[in-house]
């Protein structure tokens, strides 16, 4: 699950669980005041979009990528999750994954879902007197997708269609999964490519993860391998930092981590929000500059990886190859801006 989704660090509500009926009046997958959903399609406004709107700055994916906060769609295809970290935010009792019940959407209605929540959700920031009109109205035609709200988008049986679905409109795609399915993964060329490795052993993971399948960790390995397959598709591997539990052994990361062969990595503070609250302390959240301490650490054992980026108010740090880690059709001035239906020519 992306940490866009952690309320208080990007803007989520931390009281979903319990079912109960969506917006579209279908069945629903979480209960949440800041969800909106269309059947297993669900979207929520990211606490940095809203920044972004209003000019109070813009979420470290742009930093770090290039994505423009305000146009970018935050959804998911599906809101369960075959995982229970004890970092996560939500309310692991609420959060099945068993897929029998589902009657999936085809992937153009997902896309539909998706776009069209997102209209939904911005639509009153256009009386917004702080939102300037042309700021609102490139809001309304969003050129980014993170599929990375909840849940484990892999799960999703037609993710890759999905995926091409949004390049189509000409909607850039980045995806967050934890690595459990790689044969969907192996399928799956979106613009970014994440997956979450949150420990750099077995025993750490079974403590951290709480993987529902008990072969969790034997599909992660195959995911790096997966990865280092990878020539078109930017790929990223992500760790959130939890302290007292995962944050130890920069080497035996090191030497995961290049099983993959990544173009980048993030390592992100846990942040003590939502139900992770009742698993663990405060104390288990590092702040910004241990999280850069460990990522240097960790560039240490990496050769090559030799830039180190930080984003203070997201408590994250990037390990690259090179200073310039924008997404190269995010460039200004690229043909991508170009055609854009709001400021292109």
């Amino acid at each position: 699950m992306s940490d866009s989704a952690n309320p208080g660090a990007d803007g989520a509500s931390a009281d979903a669980g319990d079912d109960a009926e969506s917006d579209g009046g279908g069945p629903a997958q979480v209960s949440s005041p800041d969800y909106h959903s269309e059947n297993h399609t669900a979207a929520q406004t990211c606490g940095w979009t809203a920044n972004a709107m209003r000019g109070e700055g813009k979420c470290y994916k742009n930093i770090f990528y290039g994505i423009e906060s305000h146009r970018c769609i935050q959804m998911t295809p599906v809101v369960r999750c075959n995982e229970r970290c004890v970092f996560c935010w939500r309310d692991h009792q609420g959060h099945s994954y068993e897929m029998d019940d589902v009657q999936w959407d085809d992937p153009e209605a997902v896309v539909d879902a998706s776009i069209k929540l997102q209209k939904k959700l911005l639509s009153g920031f256009g009386g917004n007197e702080e939102v300037p009109r042309e700021v609102f109205e490139q809001a309304m035609e969003p050129r980014h997708v993170a599929i990375s709200l909840d849940g484990e988008p892999t799960l999703y049986p037609y993710l890759p269609e999905l995926i091409e679905a949004f390049h189509d409109r000409d909607i850039t795609t980045f995806l967050v999964s934890n690595g459990t399915r790689p044969e969907m993964l192996r399928d799956c060329d979106p613009t970014q490519l994440y997956v979450s490795v949150d420990a750099p052993e077995r025993h750490t993971f079974d403590q951290v993860v709480g993987a529902m399948e008990d072969d969790a960790w034997e599909k992660l390995l195959e995911t790096m391998d997966v990865l280092a397959e990878k020539d078109e598709t930017r790929t990223v591997l992500r760790t959130t930092l939890v302290k007292g539990e995962n944050m130890r052994n920069p080497d035996w990361y090191a030497g995961f981590y290049q099983q993959a062969d990544p173009d980048y990595i993030e390592l992100k503070a846990y942040m003590h929000v939502g139900h992770s609250q009742g698993r663990l302390d405060r104390s288990a959240m590092p702040d910004h500059e241990e999280v850069v301490e460990f990522a240097e650490d960790v560039g240490e054992y990496m050769p090559g990886f030799d830039e180190v980026m930080g984003v203070p108010a997201s408590r994250v740090a990037l390990l690259s190859k090179t200073k310039d880690t924008w997404v190269p059709k995010l460039q200004k001035g690229s043909e991508f801006w170009e055609r854009d239906p709001v400021t292109g020519d």
